[in-house]
């Protein structure tokens, strides 16, 4: 499969996922460019990172009764408001 998201590694963060995540999970939070359809349009993008390897396949999910949603959407208010 050809990759279709390219991250600009300057507007990329990362934040702790909470229990009951697995130890050492991370949501990954990046703007850059996604291909779709023949066109580049630029795109907030959350993947799920276990162990420092991002998961692909598996959507972001934020437990209830933890700030995981919160922490996250503030970083991506933060990189909207603060990209180039």
């Amino acid at each position: 499969m050809a990759k279709t998201f390219f991250p600009n590694d300057i507007q990329t963060v990362y934040v702790n996922a909470s229990n009951p995540h697995p130890e050492n999970t991370q949501y990954k939070i990046s703007i850059g460019l996604e291909h779709w359809e023949n066109i580049n349009h630029e795109v907030v993008k959350i993947q799920m990172v276990y162990d420092g390897k991002v998961s692909g396949r598996k959507s972001p999910s934020y437990p209830i009764g933890t700030d995981d949603f919160q922490r996250v959407m503030i970083k991506v208010n933060e990189l909207i408001s603060n990209r180039n």
